[in-house]
């Protein structure tokens, strides 16, 4: 594990850009494995920017993301798939086809977990994932539980969750209920792994995931047993361990 303090936001964001620049540029083929959420929309501004002055071309990188919401359609604007295009796929020269979420309106769940399975397995792994971690130390929307489930799934939201989530939407009730997640294995499966963490409100959980049991409980401290995770996280976050 390595782990690097940024000073702030702003700082955790640039740094964690710079290492997935430098994977583009060593591999322009790369399979980045990707998220959303706020702790990583600054990192997607530093890479859009970074494309529009010449210096970063995505043109034959491919992407998948951990996860999306049971329900929405891409052109919802909740939607992750919205998300992605409105924040990176669109400011870069990303081939589209070559970007992939689960498709949240899939009539039949379980083939379309499958079939988020076989594409991530025919990438032959991720070569970078990016991750944040939510309160309750859920990683993509693998929630607290008795178990870690392996591979795609589809999961239901714990309160918690859809009461973070819901300062998103017009109204709590419009929170999806379920979402498509990568599961466990498909993420450790990566061959790196970035964790941005950012902000006082993160500390306590981050501490749990780095240096607490490794339980289903706290889904993200499986992390502690990958062979390349990187921590990129702010001075407030780091704030809760005296370990780092």
């Amino acid at each position: 594990m390595r782990i690097i303090r940024a000073r702030d936001y702003e700082d955790m964001s640039r740094i964690a850009a710079n290492l997935f620049f430098a994977q583009i540029v060593v591999k322009p083929g790369s399979v980045l494995g990707l998220a959303t959420g706020s702790s990583v929309l600054g990192l997607y501004e530093n890479l859009a920017a970074s494309y529009e002055s010449g210096d970063l071309d995505f043109s034959e990188v491919k992407t998948v993301n951990l996860d999306e919401y049971a329900g929405l359609d891409g052109k919802n604007d909740q939607s992750y798939r919205y998300y992605m295009d409105s924040n990176l796929f669109s400011r870069v020269n990303i081939k589209r086809e070559n970007t992939h979420l689960p498709n949240g309106l899939a009539e039949d769940m379980a083939a379309e977990c499958a079939r988020y399975n076989s594409l991530i397995e025919g990438f032959c792994g991720v070569d970078i994932q990016l991750l944040g971690i939510g309160h309750n130390g859920h990683i993509g929307f693998n929630e607290p539980g008795d178990c870690f489930i392996k591979e795609t799934h589809v999961v239901d939201l714990t309160e918690s969750t859809i009461k973070a989530n819901a300062r998103l939407f017009a109204d709590e009730k419009d929170v999806p209920r379920q979402a498509y997640t990568m599961g466990i294995q498909n993420i450790m499966q990566a061959k790196k792994i970035v964790l941005c963490v950012s902000g006082s409100q993160k500390a306590e959980i981050l501490r749990e995931v780095l240096y607490g049991d490794v339980t289903p409980q706290v889904p993200g401290s499986v992390l502690q047993l990958h062979p390349d995770l990187t921590v990129v996280a702010d001075e407030e976050a780091l704030g809760g361990s005296d370990r780092v």
